[in-house]
């Protein structure tokens, strides 16, 4: 059974007309819809959250899905809230035309916009803490991903996480008001997000995208990393890249070859655990240590 619920914002507080949905959930966990007007649309996110009623600031992780379309079944997928317990809120935004934008430019700055709105939102109700916000992008949510935490969602992002992504070559000169930790996870051999960067392909949007390598060198420049350490890695049998006197964390996860499952996805039919690798799982322990 649905219940729905309806809050109407103060005149002198906000402009903002929000309604929120309950969904399918369990009991220790609320998960919402919310709706808000970002830039004269309508715009729908859903929230995820286990004791709401404790009036507590929390961690926000916002979760950009490769579908950028309705997210309640993406998430049985793609939901790290699985691993996280009761500490953070999870915020799946939905995309206008279930696609996120990959280039820079207006569309990309209107879907900036709808995440500061959402973040506005939820710390201004108490429930987020401003200091403590993370981004993860997933396939084509990864490009959008990369664009919040180089200019921030209206406070500054604390952590970010791409999986099966990429960075686009535009944000070369990424300058964040502050040092982030950054974690991502790539296979060596996708065909659709080269490893070595190039042309890059998000859902039908292609974009020219910067190399593993290089946005991992990127990220170890802002947060002032020294010496390099890399450490072969039995679960990927591929490498996880980290760094020394870091101001914040910096990884790169590389799945080797023989590991093809795409991240955060089960094991088809027939495919052992031993060859399974849960990106979900590495990245929720990653951002936990961030400060998730």
């Amino acid at each position: 059974m649905i219940s729905t619920y309806l809050f109407r914002a103060g005149r002198a507080a906000t402009a903002l007309s929000l309604a929120l949905f309950l969904l399918d959930a369990a009991p220790a966990e609320a998960a919402a819809r919310l709706t808000l007007s970002s830039g004269g649309v309508s715009r729908a996110a859903v929230i995820v959250e286990r004791e709401r009623l404790k009036l507590r600031r929390r961690p926000l992780i916002i979760v950009l899905q490769r579908s950028g379309g309705v997210v309640t079944r993406g998430r049985r997928h793609h939901g790290l809230e699985q691993f996280a317990g009761a500490k953070p809120i999870f915020v799946y935004p939905e995309a206008l035309g279930g696609r996120w934008p990959v280039a820079a430019g207006a569309e990309a700055d209107r879907e900036l916009a709808f995440l500061r709105a959402l973040t506005d939102h939820l710390i201004n109700q108490g429930r987020a803490d401003p200091r403590r916000i993370f981004v993860v992008g997933t396939g084509s949510g990864g490009p959008l991903a990369f664009r919040a935490a180089c200019a921030g969602v209206g406070r500054n992002v604390a952590g970010l996480a791409t999986i099966a992504s990429a960075m686009p070559q535009d944000l070369t000169a990424c300058e964040p008001a502050a040092p982030l930790a950054y974690i991502a996870v790539n296979s060596a051999q996708d065909a659709k997000i080269p490893f070595a960067g190039g042309k890059a392909t998000a859902g039908d949007a292609v974009f020219d995208a910067l190399g593993a390598e290089q946005s991992l060198q990127t990220f170890a420049r802002i947060n002032g990393c020294g010496a390099r350490r890399d450490v072969k890695d039995p679960r990927t049998r591929g490498l996880i890249v980290t760094f020394a006197g870091c101001k914040a964390p910096t990884e790169l996860i590389r799945l080797d070859p023989s590991n093809h499952h795409l991240p955060g996805r089960a094991p088809d039919s027939g495919e052992t655990a031993a060859d399974y690798f849960d990106a979900n799982r590495a990245v929720w322990e990653f951002l936990q240590h961030s400060g998730a």
